[in-house]
């Protein structure tokens, strides 16, 4: 079962599980900055009873692509327990996120690790081969780092999948 709730509206002990699950599955390598960018925005959840057993958040930023600055489903924090992957709970918690960016946003994005290149694919993201940058406190700054691992979910608004794409600045992976 899948259950989205904004995170104004998740309690304590379930922001609590849900990061420990992410913290585990990311072998660790999800910092306080990745939770932090995963939060203020509508969070799906999949169950299986009572056991929280996958997450996946999206968020809004704003992209700035061919001279406009375009409202962003941002997807965050995907994660499924290691012992229940491939029971399709990950392919449910992004339906219900990519339902949320359908709804409300101009189109999706995300960065994803090379292990999941496939599985977004699949579902019909697409990955931007143009130059990637963010718009730092500085100016704009490239970020040549995260070329090739920004997906995008094309939604009414035409792209250049090979122009510049920038995202806002955050603290941490800015994208």
């Amino acid at each position: 079962m899948i259950t989205t709730l904004h995170t104004s509206d998740v309690d304590a002990d379930l922001l609590k599980a849900a990061r420990a699950l992410c913290d585990d599955a990311f072998d660790g390598d999800f910092s306080d900055d990745d939770w932090e960018h995963s939060l203020g925005g509508v969070h799906a959840f999949a169950w299986e009873g009572d056991d929280l057993v996958g997450h996946g958040s999206v968020v809004q930023r704003r992209l700035l692509h061919g001279g406009r600055a375009l409202r962003a489903g941002y997807v965050e924090a995907v994660a499924v327990r290691e012992d229940r992957r491939g029971r399709g709970h990950g392919a449910g918690v992004m339906a219900a996120l990519e339902g949320v960016i359908r709804r409300a946003y101009d189109l999706g994005a995300l960065s994803a690790s090379d292990a999941a290149l496939e599985f977004y694919t699949a579902r019909g993201w697409v990955l931007w081969r143009g130059p990637s940058s963010v718009l730092a406190p500085s100016g704009l700054v490239r970020t040549e780092d995260d070329d090739g691992g920004v997906h995008v979910l094309p939604l009414a608004v035409p792209l250049d999948l090979d122009g510049e794409l920038a995202c806002d600045w955050r603290d941490g992976d800015v994208w």
